[in-house]
């Protein structure tokens, strides 16, 4: 099989792409209808999630270039990926929710990526049952910020004392 520059430019989108992605998701799409595929690829895109076939032997060597470790296992039989560049958490959430909606016994997920680390389908499994990013997001916020109100309401009340205090000193030493 002879190395063409068409093969190299191919792995070196491949790496590219393994390498910039926040979170993917490796399918066996075997058995899907092409509607079905078709439905798939629309809610991707709707979720900004790039959904690709690639042939295994370049993801591989991809994989390998990118530094990114424990794929080879899963490269076997048909294989796409879901590639999301901003949301680690998107193509995992969008793939299940197909899955559940289709009750899809077709499409397999094979294991997922997560800001360069491989995790397997119970772990994409897993990811998909994580709140979206704004909601997390919002709650590491509210978690950041109930210690400082509460610190907030202590110092006040330790003033609103204070305050207390010298009015209670001035009345004193103005009836003396």
């Amino acid at each position: 099989m002879a190395v063409t520059q068409e093969k190299i430019q191919t792995v070196a989108d491949i790496k590219e792409k393994l390498s910039t992605t926040k979170g993917a998701v490796l399918t066996n799409y075997r058995g899907l209808t092409v509607a079905q595929d078709t439905k798939l690829r629309r809610k991707l895109r709707e979720a900004g999630v790039e959904y690709k076939v690639f042939k295994n032997t370049m993801t591989r060597i991809a994989a390998k270039e990118a530094g990114i470790e424990g794929l080879d296992p899963y490269l076997e039989g048909p294989t796409a990926i879901a590639i999301s560049y901003t949301d680690p958490v998107a193509p995992a959430k969008v793939i299940s929710e197909f899955v559940k909606e289709n009750k899809l016994q077709a499409l397999e997920v094979k294991a997922g990526l997560v800001e360069g680390k491989v995790i397997d389908a119970n772990g994409v499994k897993a990811l998909s049952n994580l709140p979206p990013r704004e909601v997390l997001i919002s709650q590491v916020l509210a978690g950041f910020q109930a210690p400082i109100a509460g610190f907030v309401n202590v110092l006040s009340g330790t003033m609103r004392n204070l305050v207390y205090a010298l009015e209670a000193v001035r009345k004193q030493k103005e009836s003396a």
